[in-house]
């Protein structure tokens, strides 16, 4: 069915792991079962169509060098599961960083933290066009509000559809759906929701407590890792919107009030060691029958960036869909299932089966 032509925002570890996997699933061992991904074969899209065509960074290390280089350089820690890339025929080119890069991180570690490079950001817009991008992705840092406005103005200038993978609000904000509504440009959003991290796994086991009757009185979700992302969120004040769309990923499937007191979800720390392994510590405690408590605890860990890959590939091949349909505004159903922070709520169940819906062709959006 031909290519997907996507450009990347931020060349950093979610970057990395997306374009690993898209080389990697182009020879699968069994298209019958392959992990990481809701369907190979997605609405006619396998993987491999997907071709990166444009991308942005703006650290020194991976700007103006090519895609390939840029996608194993400093600061990036992911694992590396698909060392042989081909010479891609894209150079990385300097973005704007408005408030992308945090103050803090200037304390750490080259290898460690961003570091911009001295150079003019190129005209955002006209690389789209001229590249035939069809799809952006954003992957900016947690806190960049203001670079992520500017993509996402680029995206509809240039009309390029555009996938939010981080927490500022875009595909959940009115102002920003009425604009892509106008151009009839398709949005996904917001804030990815990776295969099984630990907003997911909150989120099935507080349904499992609601559909099992069970009271939940007190939680909290706490996750430390290693990355360019943990480091990053140590500036609390960056952390405002996150905070909001994991909360809100959790209290969605609550069919109780919970005080807000009661809840807690959101980073804990950065341990530098753990690179981009992320730990997630979970508890939920609550009343079974007779009021009698119950506690459940668990522990999570996974590699951050990959546990997001498959679900943006997904996210992208849909999006493509909705290009070829031509169907604008915010995708309801790929947003609910996999985003964080959609603008509408639904169960991970029912948001499934509207996605297989949409890839039918048996509902718009």
């Amino acid at each position: 069915m031909g290519k997907i032509r996507i450009a990347i925002v931020g060349v950093g570890n979610c970057a990395s792991a997306l374009i690993q996997g898209i080389e990697y699933y182009k020879k699968p061992k069994n298209t019958e079962s392959v992990p990481g991904l809701m369907h190979f074969d997605l609405g006619g899209y396998l993987p491999g169509d997907i071709e990166v065509v444009a991308a942005f960074d703006i650290d020194k290390r991976k700007v103006n060098r090519s895609l390939k280089e840029a996608v194993f350089a400093k600061p990036n820690c992911t694992k590396i599961f698909c060392p042989d890339l081909p010479d891609f025929p894209v150079k990385v080119l300097m973005g704007p960083i408005f408030d992308g890069v945090a103050e803090h991180m200037k304390n750490y570690p080259d290898d460690k933290r961003f570091i911009p490079a001295d150079e003019n950001p190129v005209d955002v817009v006209k690389v789209l066009k001229d590249s035939g991008a069809e799809i952006m992705i954003n992957y900016l840092p947690v806190g960049a509000e203001e670079a992520t406005k500017f993509y996402t103005e680029a995206a509809l200038e240039a009309g390029v559809a555009f996938i939010n993978c981080i927490p500022v609000f875009i595909a959940s904000n009115d102002y920003w759906i009425k604009k892509f509504e106008e151009k009839n440009i398709p949005l996904v959003g917001d804030d990815i929701k990776s295969q099984i991290g630990a907003t997911i796994v909150h989120r099935i086991l507080t349904k499992l407590c609601m559909d099992r009757g069970v009271r939940i009185t007190n939680t909290y979700q706490l996750n430390v890792g290693g990355n360019t992302d943990f480091l990053n969120m140590l500036n609390r004040n960056r952390l405002t919107s996150k905070k909001i769309s994991k909360t809100e990923a959790v209290t969605s499937q609550i069919n109780h009030e919970i005080a807000t007191e009661n809840i807690h979800i959101g980073p804990s720390d950065y341990i530098p060691w753990l690179n981009d392994n992320k730990i997630c510590f979970l508890r939920i405690d609550g009343e079974i029958f007779g009021n009698v408590p119950i506690t459940l605890e668990l522990k999570l860990s996974v590699e951050d960036s990959p546990n997001s890959a498959g679900v943006v590939i997904d996210a992208i091949r849909c999006c493509k869909i909705a290009l070829d349909r031509k169907v604008g505004g915010v995708l309801i159903s790929a947003s609910a299932y996999f985003m964080k922070h959609p603008k509408f709520q639904f169960s991970d169940e029912e948001a499934k089966k509207m996605v297989e819906e949409f890839i039918e062709g048996k509902r718009e959006r």
